[in-house]
């Protein structure tokens, strides 16, 4: 009897366990086209190591388009300008939180 409770309870807990891996970060949107006549030009790349993470910032023709955050606890993600406009948006392999809008009680 002990050995069949065990049994059912590692078959419906090891898959919950292995379903808690963290999601895959997106890969970061693709270079923009460096305008120069120099062939050797290449996009700028500046690290800056803070107390909580790293930050990596990519530009290119002088312009900031992406922005890789790499926290000392939790997961890496990115902040992107993918339309040129200067707003960031981020990256990190999670859906948006949508906060849930019932009407519960209505006056």
């Amino acid at each position: 009897m002990r050995t069949a409770l065990i049994a059912l309870t590692l078959a419906v807990a090891l898959p919950v366990l292995a379903a808690d891996k963290p999601p895959a970060v997106p890969p970061p949107p693709p270079l923009p086209p460096v305008v120069s006549d120099d062939p050797g030009v290449e996009p700028e790349i500046t690290i800056v190591e803070r107390d909580d993470a790293t930050v990596t910032e990519y530009r290119a023709n002088g312009k900031l388009y992406l922005i890789k955050v790499k926290p000392k606890s939790g997961p890496e993600y990115f902040l992107s300008d993918d339309d040129g406009t200067g707003q960031m948006v981020r990256r990190d392999g999670q859906a948006p939180v949508r906060p849930p809008r019932w009407v519960i009680l209505k006056f």
